[in-house]
């Protein structure tokens, strides 16, 4: 019942909603067409709008950051990073009963990228630490304002002990309960990130990747960007590929053991976080985690 009710305070957003809310606040776009994209993912409801510009809208209140942190720092990333990242042109204000900012940005094309089609390309895993070597690289002169500050400060691995553990014994029969324990013990031991903090994008993964003709094109869905330790990007290696592109990517962005330990436990507490939280209703869901968290097993 606890659920229902938390549900039952989202935003209700339909086509006529957001057709007031661009046509009012943007009107040099007022009168271009909407397309609702579906699926379009847990944090937000996007729109096509035209042929070159998306639409935007946070679905709960985890998710209302990311619209101004975007228009912020996106512009100023994109010229850095080797893949093509969506440029955020407007962030609308709350109207009409949405309560939140929105946002719209630079239409991307491509299709999210596969496991089948990308696995085993030594490329592409070359091209992903490429481009987190870029992303980890970039270095603004300041960062403005004590609220930015906070909203790009990495959480440590540890936050997630409790929900880890607890996902642990709710997947007992699914998992190797011992195997799990064991790696989620060796990553929270593992030696922390005693460097600069560094960017990292915070939900890298195949859902937020792109391709163009079998070629990686862009990362995507920036709202975890954040400045710490990188570990949390490694799961790309977990939810992606396969062992030997895996050295592969390794290799090229040059991980030392402890951070890898690290990037095995985020892969393995955000892969149960999702799994037991959708897995009974979505099968893309359930195939795609389980991938993730026996991939984190193996190392």
């Amino acid at each position: 019942m606890a659920t229902a009710r938390t549900a039952d305070t989202r935003p209700q957003i339909k086509g006529a909603l957001v057709r007031r809310l661009v046509d009012t606040q943007f009107p040099q776009w007022a009168g271009l067409p909407l397309r609702l994209l579906n699926p379009a993912g847990s944090d937000h409801v996007i729109y096509r709008l035209g042929e070159e510009l998306s639409v935007r809208l946070p679905r709960h209140a985890g998710a209302i950051g990311q619209a101004r942190k975007e228009f912020q720092w996106l512009p100023r990333l994109a010229p850095h990073l080797p893949l093509a990242i969506p440029v955020p042109v407007g962030v609308g204000a709350p109207a009409f009963g949405y309560p939140w900012p929105w946002a719209v940005s630079r239409w991307l094309d491509g299709e999210v990228a596969t496991v089948e089609a990308l696995a085993d390309s030594s490329r592409a895993a070359v091209e992903l630490a490429r481009f987190l070597a870029a992303l980890q690289r970039f270095a603004p002169e300041d960062i403005p304002g004590e609220t930015i500050r906070d909203d790009l400060t990495g959480k440590p691995l540890s936050d997630r002990e409790h929900a880890t553990r607890v996902a642990i014994a709710k997947v007992d029969s699914v998992f190797d309960t011992a195997a799990m324990t064991e790696l989620w013990d060796a990553a929270l031991s593992a030696p922390g990130w005693d460097r600069s903090p560094v960017w990292f994008h915070g939900d890298f993964h195949t859902g937020n990747l792109l391709t163009v003709d079998g070629h990686l094109s862009a990362a995507i869905d920036f709202g975890g960007l954040g400045t710490g330790d990188p570990a949390c990007d490694l799961m790309i290696a977990f939810t992606l590929m396969s062992a030997d592109s895996r050295a592969v990517f390794r290799d090229a962005l040059g991980v030392d053991d402890a951070t890898w330990m690290r990037g095995r436990g985020w892969a393995l507490a955000t892969g149960l976080n999702a799994y037991t939280s959708y897995a009974a209703v979505s099968p893309r869901v359930a195939a795609q985690t389980t991938r993730q968290i026996t991939q984190a097993l193996i190392g």
